[in-house]
């Protein structure tokens, strides 16, 4: 078994914190076995290098190690990447294709950000460290594979699987061994070490002579919080070596090119979670401007009823002033011109087809009119029945002109047909 020291040379790794070692112990030891491991830490802190040591201690360093990153894989292709598809599967699927499971077969799978997996996904995921079986997708077969996996995450899993996001039987599964990489401020002895070392690495990279800090600038940089961790810190020795003409770095130097501790240029972050309450206050607007629309839908009947009985607009004006001023609002047009020039709120099919007078004494010429004082039905599923029955009935019961006027396809006016029993 290599020597903890040996492993960070082998693997170029900085630091000799007491729990940077204990995390490379736990993976030195874990890795001859086939136990399923997690690794945590904040991003930045370098966990990628944990899955490399244990693939290349394993009896399996010889075979495949492939690194999956969850979180760049959209949702809906994710379990094409993973298990494979077979053609025909879905739209695009033009061939069979082998995923990262059958592809790695006796090797090892590193699943990055596994947190940002789709619940669905996580369930296959499962059953491969269940009994080490898998199905693509499209197809019925199942099929094996024979895989080391080591996962890794930046999310807490414990609030994940409080709020459901993250099944806790698979946490159990993946966290048979926890390895977990202390972030950058707990490892202040190591933070010049590492700074150093890249300084180096870029002046060799760029041709130019390695920077150095003065005590002060050693200082600064180990007070730093680094919130980026080891991603931030290079970034940094990067910048300075490349930017800077003297190659001795004073503390006012280094501080421009830290970000000022609570100050960000980012983008906010705005909390979209609404809580139940905010839902409830929602829901009790929206059902005040439903009954105010149904209200001013029934005086607006009401008003066309009595403006069709007495054919005197300036009489239905005087006595329904309120009424009148409530619907179309404070203006100096008459009834009449507001009814001719001016189209009201909202509009009923009744409304709008007002039938031609008849000669025939017999027919009740106010009958229309006693039919929009009726309650109307808020029901869709009533009102989509009652407009297919109506076009259907226009049009002599041809199915494409009535799908035409409804706005919808043929083929689904004849669902609705069936739906409807018509």
């Amino acid at each position: 078994m290599e020597s903890i020291q040996a492993i960070k040379q082998r693997f170029e790794i900085i630091g000799n914190t007491p729990t940077l070692n204990r995390a490379l112990e736990k993976a030195i030891r874990v890795a001859p076995t086939d136990i399923s491991v997690l690794v945590t830490g904040e991003s930045g802190v370098g966990k990628e290098s944990i899955p490399k040591i244990i693939h290349q201690l394993s009896h399996r360093k010889h075979n495949k190690y492939i690194a999956v990153n969850c979180g760049a894989i959209p949702e809906g292709t994710i379990d094409s990447e993973l298990f494979g598809h077979e053609k025909g599967a879905f739209t695009g699927a033009t061939q069979t294709r082998n995923g990262y499971f059958e592809v790695a077969d006796g090797g090892t799978i590193f699943l990055d950000e596994v947190g940002e997996l789709p619940l669905t996904t996580q369930v296959r995921l499962l059953r491969v460290l269940e009994n080490g079986e898998f199905i693509k997708v499209g197809s019925s077969k199942v099929q094996k594979t024979n895989v080391r996996i080591v996962a890794a995450t930046n999310v807490n899993m414990f609030e994940a699987i409080e709020k459901e996001k993250f099944r806790e039987d698979l946490y159990y599964r993946l966290s048979t061994v926890d390895i977990h990489l202390p972030p950058l401020r707990e490892r202040q002895e190591d933070i010049h070490l590492l700074f150093r070392k890249f300084a180096s690495d870029f002046a060799l990279k760029y041709k130019m002579p390695t920077v150095k800090l003065t005590d002060n600038a050693v200082q600064l940089l180990l007070k730093h919080r680094w919130s980026g961790n080891i991603r931030q810190l290079r970034n940094v020795a990067e910048q300075v070596s490349v930017l800077e003409q003297n190659r001795t770095i004073s503390s006012e130097v280094l501080r421009s090119y830290l970000p000022v501790s609570g100050a960000t240029n980012l983008p906010a972050v705005v909390k979209t979670s609404k809580s139940e309450s905010d839902f409830s206050t929602e829901r009790e607007i929206l059902y005040k401007v439903l009954f105010d629309m149904k209200s001013d839908l029934n005086d607006l009947k009401k008003l066309t009823m009595e403006l069709m009985k007495s054919g005197n607009t300036k009489d239905v004006e005087k006595d329904n002033e309120q009424l009148i001023q409530k619907i179309y609002g404070d203006n100096d047009a008459t009834l009449e011109e507001t009814m001719l020039f001016e189209e009201p709120a909202i509009k009923t099919p009744e409304v709008l087809s007002i039938p031609e007078k008849t000669n025939d004494i017999t027919t009740d010429k106010y009958h229309f009119a006693e039919e929009i004082e009726e309650e109307e039905t808020l029901s869709l599923h009533d009102k989509e029945l009652e407009l297919i029955k109506k076009s259907l009935e226009r049009h002599n019961g041809k199915r494409k002109l009535a799908a035409s006027e409804l706005g919808i396809s043929e083929r689904t006016l004849y669902r609705k047909i069936k739906q409807y029993d018509l």
